[in-house]
């Protein structure tokens, strides 16, 4: 049975999410400001946060921010704001998904199936493989470690994600789209500056020369891939 966190302030909302939820035969729990719902995601195990942007004693970003350091439970972010820069902001703290109210019901059940259905995808594939090796990288999937040279490397979820996937399909091409469907889930042109960053960063962390990049090259015209010739 699937158990979903709601951190929303607003109680009408929650009440019709309760219902269709349970409908669903999943579990809810339910903070009304931020601090609480923070903690609470951090202490128990969810398979998804509904996450409301604007809460009382800890906006959803800071909220996101501080889940994603230390933990990759999936996460929509709901918020009354539409414009672009607030679904660019979602995607780059690492959210999953994003819906702006009111929205259809039926449209935030279907995101919210899709986002556990990729989850459990990801999970799937990465048991066929517990670890990675490349030319001083070791990447350990069931452990979310990543050690460089024998020392720990800390990654964000999504840092972690885009390594994982490339490294295991070494010389294999992606565009920036197809990383962003991929990992993010977001079916949206436009938004791939957001996978740019999150490879620049990556690099910053697992690159001694980031001129010259020995993991993670750039395929001119396409997009990224990890380096097969390095590979184990």
């Amino acid at each position: 049975m699937k158990n979903i966190l709601i951190i929303e302030d607003d109680p009408e909302i929650i009440k019709l999410l309760e219902i269709h939820f349970t409908d669903l035969i999943y579990t809810t729990s339910k903070a009304t400001d931020g601090e609480v719902g923070l903690q609470m995601a951090l202490e128990n195990d969810y398979d998804l946060i509904l996450l409301d942007l604007t809460l009382p004693t800890m906006d959803g970003v800071e909220v996101c921010k501080k889940l994603r350091a230390k933990k990759n439970t999936p996460v929509i972010m709901l918020t009354a704001k539409s414009e672009e820069i607030d679904r660019v902001l979602g995607l780059e703290i690492g959210a999953d998904d994003y819906i702006t109210k009111p929205f259809s019901i039926r449209e935030l059940l279907a995101r919210v199936k899709a986002v556990m259905r990729r989850t459990d995808t990801k999970t799937a594939e990465q048991k066929d493989s517990s670890s990675i090796a490349a030319e001083g990288l070791h990447i350990d999937i069931d452990k979310r470690k990543v050690v460089l040279d024998n020392k720990r490397v800390d990654l964000s979820p999504k840092e972690f994600e885009l390594l994982v996937l490339m490294a295991s399909n070494p010389g294999r091409n992606y565009t920036r789209t197809e990383l962003l469907n991929m990992i993010w889930g977001y079916n949206f042109d436009g938004y791939e500056h957001t996978v740019n960053s999150h490879i620049n960063r990556l690099r910053a962390k697992i690159e001694s020369d980031m001129a010259h990049p020995t993991y993670i090259l750039t395929t001119w015209g396409v997009g990224y891939k990890f380096n097969e010739d390095i590979a184990v």
